[in-house]
């Protein structure tokens, strides 16, 4: 299982699917009573400002601060809001909310999330949890006509599913997909969908990060390689696109983090990338399913304390804790035989294979691992440069399919 290494994260999967009770009659309005704080109405004082003055030894301490001066080089802002306008005014209409439904004791179970249209088939990307309890779904376009859809295909491990409708009403486009390779920190992004049942709305940012490891929920494996961001994403986001600046998708949005006090935005959001995108979507809609393959091991990225623990003289790798199974048995991986103490903590696992390459390509960390496995086809056969004992090892192994395994 390809389960570790994205750290203790608390996630909040966005919960679109999830079913709301539906009565005939509700007098239930939700309050949030937030203190004000009392705003001065004062204008501070000149004089005040003036006797803020520094002491003595303040004054020696920031003079013996260095003055760094800039290389001349203009910092570019970010794109205009006409810019944001464009993009939404042409992207929008690809945009789609789907409404799910579910026959529940008292009444009819609703859910809500986003979604977007890849092709002129009516094919539909989403999360697999925004509909993976539908009895009955509707998407609502952007110009709020209705339709019904069928599911076509889900895949738990990635969290992905493919809907369709039967035809699409005229302005409704698909969207392009990027390339995950291309998208770096920093770059602005929009995200559109279906927050708290509110259609069509935009949020803004940028790539906060990238690489991270985050839980498809209903399976025990990792979704590698997502892509963080600050853009708003909040319940009904899920499925929606994230979208750069020449707009294309680079992402579904699936997942928020969370201080585990509220399923609220609190800037920190992660879309699966479209390069596993790419790899199950035409899976999922000519088969129905997606067949990942599988390495067999539980693991995480080498850090300091294993480097020391296991004498490594790089921090770059997979460390094997376990090997469960698969591949990774047959081929003869070997996982943790001892733990010890470093720098005083104990724990530290010692004796595990390090994976620092595949087929030749060098491994950054576990997610790199996990993303490069999940980009071959099950029955490729592969090969893993590991370290062992302070010894180099090639190891081929045969990759197969991964087992069902439930949370």
């Amino acid at each position: 299982m390809e389960n570790r290494g994205g750290g203790s994260r608390l996630l909040a999967a966005l919960g679109c699917g999830s079913l709301l009770l539906v009565v005939v009659i509700v007098g239930v309005i939700v309050a949030l009573f937030v203190p004000i704080p009392q705003l001065s109405r004062q204008r501070p004082a000149q004089e005040n400002v003036a006797q803020a003055t520094l002491s003595p030894g303040l004054v020696e301490t920031q003079a013996a601060l260095p003055t760094l001066v800039g290389d001349g080089t203009e910092i570019v802002d970010g794109p205009s809001p006409a810019a944001f306008n464009e993009l939404y005014e042409q992207l929008n209409p690809g945009v789609v909310n789907i409404q799910i439904f579910a026959q529940q004791i008292g009444g009819i179970g609703v859910g809500a999330g986003s979604g977007f249209v890849i092709d002129e088939e009516g094919h539909i990307v989403t999360n697999f949890h925004v509909v993976e309890e539908a009895e009955f779904m509707t998407v609502v376009y952007f110009n709020g006509i209705q339709a019904p859809a069928e599911f076509v295909g889900g895949d738990a491990h990635s969290d992905l599913a493919v809907i369709r409708v039967e035809s699409l009403p005229d302005g409704v486009v698909p969207l392009a997909l990027g390339d995950s390779d291309a998208v770096e920190v920093g770059e602005w992004v929009v995200a559109i969908g279906n927050p708290f049942g509110l259609g069509s709305s935009l949020t803004v940012g940028v790539v906060s990060a990238l690489g991270r490891t985050i839980p498809a929920g209903a399976t025990p494996f990792g979704i590698p390689h997502a892509v963080q961001t600050d853009a708003a994403i909040n319940p009904g986001n899920s499925g929606g696109p994230l979208l750069n600046m020449d707009g294309e998708v680079i992402g579904v949005n699936a997942m928020i983090a969370t201080d585990g006090m509220g399923g609220a935005n609190i800037g920190v959001g992660f879309a699966i990338p479209v390069s596993i995108v790419r790899r199950a979507v035409p899976s999922l809609i000519e088969t129905g399913t997606y067949g990942w393959p599988w390495l067999g091991i539980q693991g995480d990225s080498v850090n300091y304390f294993i480097g020391q623990a296991n004498n490594l003289d790089t921090q770059r790798g997979a460390y094997v804790d376990q090997v469960v199974g698969g591949p990774a048995a047959a081929a003869g991986l070997q996982g943790t035989r001892d733990t010890t103490t470093i720098e005083g903590f104990g724990g530290v696992p010692v004796g595990g294979d390090v994976i620092v390459g595949f087929n030749g390509t060098p491994i950054a960390d576990y997610s790199d691992l996990q993303l490069m496995t999940i980009l071959e086809d099950v029955g490729e056969t592969i090969t893993l440069t590991i370290l062992r004992d302070g010894e180099r090892l090639d190891v081929n192994l045969e990759l197969e399919a991964r087992p069902v395994i439930e949370q």
